[in-house]
């Protein structure tokens, strides 16, 4: 089994930052080939995927935070993270990691941080 843990949620003004972290450990020995994922959940909402990294590193955002959402992995580290700048109150919610493996398929889920950013 893999766990995932995220961090670095919080109450922010409009305009802040904010970086969140999804920490791998458990039954793996590095993230390097697993796509990880972070979805953001708005209040009454579905799960959308906000961004993307591959295992070689290629990254995906979604048109919603493009240009203000970066997102970036460090494998020695087995961590992933969402860079957020120039948050909106739209972008408050959860925000859930996710880690697949390509090797296997098989798929990992956090608990979630909460971000919440204020008008």
């Amino acid at each position: 089994q893999v766990q995932l843990v995220e961090s670095g949620g919080g109450l922010v003004q409009a305009g802040g930052s904010l970086r969140l972290s999804c920490a791998a450990s458990g039954s793996i020995s590095s993230i390097k080939t697993m796509t990880m994922k972070w979805y953001h959940q708005a209040p009454g909402k579905q799960r959308e995927l906000v961004a993307a990294i591959s295992s070689g590193g290629t990254t995906n955002v979604a048109d919603s935070v493009k240009g203000r959402f970066t997102i970036s992995r460090d494998n020695a580290k087995n961590t992933v993270y969402l860079q957020m700048n120039s948050l909106r109150p739209e972008d408050t919610g959860l925000y859930y990691c996710n880690a697949r493996s390509i090797l296997t398929q098989d798929y990992y889920w956090g608990q979630g941080t909460q971000v919440t950013v204020s008008s």
